[in-house]
């Protein structure tokens, strides 16, 4: 069957009625730990108000996608032994729909309810956290009688509200939401189960390992194989609600298509329910330039609409594809268009270099995409309006202003980033394990007047003594706290002597604790090991040292007894701890005898 019509060559459709649907190779599957876009992320359901993603580092963000705000911000208790595998919003919760015998009052809704609330999000030691988006805090935990290994994939059923979760243990789960219990358990497979997906009418799984299996949801029974993938299968998701054949009766799952993608696998192949005894293998596949870590597609609600499909790649390209299923295709199918993004590339000599495209998303009126690229840390959501003429786009986008930050160069040339002043930030546990820094201060005018007298010809010598910190007048002033946290980032980072001991040296108590508490955690270990190196010193230096590991202990207890190596990494330090402590009595003991001796020698004279 060869695809149909052009890239974009759309004919007027009907609504939508929840026939579309997304998935994220992070957030409904396995996220390839070699794959730097291989992060949990998935869009809102309905209109796509919000777009969520998991970091590396166990942070959950949610995105505005209107105006590309960061919305909220959440981190576990526990987020860096238990970071986020998956994540899946809840579909929109139903409203009481209008009865027969009375009119409907004003304040109540029929159908579903554009309020987003729950997020589901999967972690690496088995547990399943419910967040609400509404509240902005944590719902729920899913703990008693789940995973006891790393969770795949998590479901939400459309109806009755209950969520279906696949891990490295072999098993999938059902639970109950509301009581946060364990309905049913069952082995899934002899190896890792990676993915779900349920079918449109609620009543069928697909689960897939390796190879693909079709649930009664009922009796827990299988009702059909699939051949599946060679490597574990990252992406379920169902293609068309109808069969082909609208003329025979229908079971709610005989005829209907399903895509699947795999972890290394440049193909992803789409299969058909069919009756018992049938051919098991994909009746067709699309093929792509990388593996697929994100995808999105419009469902196909009769047998002359086509499916779109949105394949987000490794490689940071979007393929697009438009087919209409009607039986069995040969060879590998190839996108109608293909989109880029690149930067525009300053001056005649500088090369263009290409941004990747993180995630892709259709819009409601199936005539744009919503795209989303840059870094996970501070991505750009866009809505690019869909053409039907060119097979490849590249869009030309200046992304340096929007991770450009903000230059302290009053009295530093320290760079931090700026914070949204609208962004709500969750930090549960202990106050202070990541206190946004805050933006620069205005400048003042002696800086506006000594920027004016630089301009005038001066030699080379005054220029490189311009750059210097002015020493002398901040003697008089107290140190900038909003500086210290990242002049020691950076000192850590780089090895910098003279950058450390500039922090370092600092005898102001108030000064540490409020730098220790503003200090990223990923520099706290490496800290603590330059604390122990120091302490080895000069004993003037250890007693300064004492005061920062005293601090650092205090602030990020509860961070470093999550560290799985905690031992090996601070064994010099509690090995230096116990032996001064060793010494500690008989040093007393020498004290309070020189002590003796003296008075006895002075009362004598």
């Amino acid at each position: 069957a060869p695809p149909h019509g052009g890239a974009h060559a759309h004919r007027r459709t009907r609504g939508c009625r929840g026939a579309r649907a997304a998935m994220a190779a992070g957030g409904g599957g396995v996220a390839d730990p070699l794959s730097p876009a291989g992060v949990p992320c998935a869009f809102s359901p309905l209109n796509q108000a919000y777009f969520a993603l998991a970091s590396a580092d166990g942070q959950l963000r949610v995105w505005e996608t209107a105006n590309n705000r960061l919305h909220q911000e959440y981190v576990p208790s526990a987020h860096l032994s238990g970071t986020c595998t998956c994540l899946a919003w809840a579909p929109a919760r139903l409203q009481a729909k209008e009865s027969p015998q009375r009119k409907k009052r004003k304040s109540e809704a029929i159908g579903t309810s554009n309020q987003i609330d729950l997020l589901a999000l999967g972690t690496a030691v088995g547990s399943i956290l419910l967040y609400s988006t509404v509240k902005g805090e944590l719902h729920s935990k899913l703990i008693s009688g789940g995973h006891d290994n790393k969770v795949n994939c998590i479901q939400w059923h459309q109806d009755n509200g209950c969520l279906y979760s696949c891990s490295d243990d072999k098993h999938i789960v059902e639970w109950n939401t509301q009581t946060c219990k364990v309905k049913c358990k069952w082995k899934g497979d002899n190896s890792s189960v990676s993915s779900l997906c349920i079918s449109p009418d609620g009543k069928m799984l697909l689960s897939a390992g390796r190879t693909i299996k079709l649930w009664v949801l009922e009796t827990k029974e299988i009702y059909r194989h699939f051949t599946g993938h060679a490597t574990p299968v990252s992406s379920l998701i169902f293609t068309t609600i109808r069969p082909p054949n609208e003329s025979q009766p229908f079971d709610g799952i005989t005829g209907l298509y399903f895509l699947s993608g795999a972890v290394h696998d440049r193909l992803l192949n789409v299969w058909q329910v069919r009756a018992e005894n049938k051919e098991k293998n994909a009746v067709m596949s699309f093929t792509v330039t990388d593996e697929p870590v994100y995808i999105d597609l419009t469902l196909s609600e009769n047998k002359e609409e086509p499916v779109k499909l949105a394949v987000v790649c490794r490689d940071g390209q979007v393929h697009l594809f438009e087919h209409i299923l009607n039986g069995y295709c040969k060879k590998p199918l190839t996108s109608n268009c293909t989109i880029q993004i690149a930067t525009p590339g300053k001056g005649k000599k500088s090369t263009p270099k290409p941004i990747p495209i993180l995630a892709a998303g259709f819009c409601s009126d199936k005539m744009s995409l919503l795209l989303v690229y840059g870094s996970w840390f501070q991505p750009i959501i866009e809505r690019v309006a869909l053409s039907s003429k060119e097979p490849h786009v590249c869009l030309v986008r200046d992304i340096s202003n929007c991770w450009a930050p903000k230059v302290e160069t009053a009295i530093t040339k320290v760079r931090t980033p700026v914070m949204n002043s609208e962004a709500k930030v969750l930090v549960p546990g202990v106050p202070g394990h990541r206190a946004a820094i805050k933006p620069a201060p205005p400048q003042t005018e002696e800086v506006e007047s000594k920027r004016k007298l630089g301009e005038n010809e001066i030699s080379i010598e005054e220029r490189l003594g311009a750059l210097d910190i002015d020493t002398k007048k901040e003697k008089d002033d107290l140190p900038q706290t909003n500086s210290f946290p990242v002049l020691l980032t950076q000192g850590l980072e780089s090895n910098d002597f003279e950058m450390l001991n500039k922090v370092l040296q600092t005898r102001n108590l108030n000064l540490i604790k409020r730098t220790v508490l503003r200090m990223p955690l990923h520099a706290v270990i490496p800290l603590l090991q330059e604390l122990t190196k120091r302490l080895q010193g000069h004993p003037n230096s250890a007693v300064l040292m004492v005061q920062w590991l005293k601090c650092v202990l205090t602030v990020h207890a509860s961070y470093l007894s999550t560290l799985p190596d905690l031992v090996a990494q601070l064994g010099t330090l509690y090995q230096l701890m116990e032996s001064r402590v060793k010494t500690f009595q008989k040093l007393s003991h020498l004290h309070g005898k020189l002590i003796l001796l003296i008075t006895q020698v002075s009362k004598s004279d």
